[in-house]
């Protein structure tokens, strides 16, 4: 019997090996495929419906609403108020009326607040759309910000105290283990060529890793069939990791966008993205 289940081993080890790698050749041709469908509706932008989404929130922008009945041309995102042009490149930074330190959804929403009378309360209760729901007003906008920066560069400065302090938090709050599972942003996104199931995982910690993709964000997500913002991508994450939703605008939420644009800075924009 001894002898006889030798070779049975041997011949199951041989069994297992090949089904590996042919396990991993059909991983490696579908992630090839999912590649290409994601390089032709880039090579098309107009296929990209998060445009759609960018449009609207260009109209949300120069409309007269809110308790107030003022637009959002007054809104400083910090070159100037109602320039929009190149702002989202150098976001996140401090801003001194608001004292302290706020990524574009951040400072729409407060923009949103101060000069148009809306309840924040009420902006921050349901923030994110659910699946097949377009990306709330919030998010339109800010997608709008994000797509008149498209094709220029991350250049944030993050040379001010508090937006040191940020990034310096951001860079904490990413590597900290918390949660059921024990897990942290490092978890998924510290180590090159790792995914889960057939979806590439970011290489974030490195600096080349993140400037491929933060500039993405916005985008639309075609499983979801809606635009997601970086604090919903934040989110997300949080609901992933089974840890409590973060609220939008939270120094947690802007610490860690502080953190990743400081990795991705000289990374290229091409906003809003487009994501499986």
């Amino acid at each position: 019997m001894t002898f006889g289940f030798r070779p049975l081993l041997v011949a199951c080890a041989i069994f297992a090996l090949g089904s590996s790698a042919l396990a991993q050749d059909s991983d490696a041709a579908t992630e090839k495929a999912i590649e290409k469908y994601r390089q032709m509706l880039k090579e098309d932008p107009w296929s990209n419906p998060g445009l759609l989404d960018a449009d609207r929130g260009e109209g949300l922008w120069t409309s007269a609403r809110g308790p107030k009945k003022v637009s959002l041309e007054q809104c400083d995102l910090g070159k100037g108020p109602g320039n929009v042009e190149g702002a989202f490149a150098e976001l996140p930074r401090y801003f001194a009326d608001a004292d302290r330190v706020m990524d574009v959804e951040t400072r729409i929403l407060w923009c949103m607040e101060k000069l148009q009378g809306f309840d924040r309360a009420e902006l921050i209760k349901r923030p994110h759309p659910g699946g097949g729901q377009p990306v709330k007003e919030l998010g339109a906008i800010a997608t709008y910000v994000a797509s008149k920066s498209s094709g220029m560069k991350y250049s944030a400065k993050f040379d001010q105290p508090k937006e040191k302090e940020s990034v310096a938090l951001g860079e904490a709050l990413f590597v900290r283990r918390s949660g059921p599972f024990d897990f942290a942003c490092t978890t998924c996104h510290a180590a090159p060529n790792t995914r889960i199931r057939l979806q590439g995982l970011a290489h974030l910690s490195n600096p080349e890793g993140a400037r491929k993709v933060i500039g993405e964000w916005p985008a639309y997500r075609v499983s979801s069939t809606h635009v997601m913002t970086m604090q919903h991508r934040l989110a997300d994450c949080f609901w992933q990791m089974r840890l409590p939703e973060p609220e939008l605008g939270s120094d947690l939420t802007v610490a860690l966008i502080s953190y990743l644009t400081s990795q991705a800075k000289g990374g290229d924009i091409s906003a809003p993205g487009l994501k499986r």
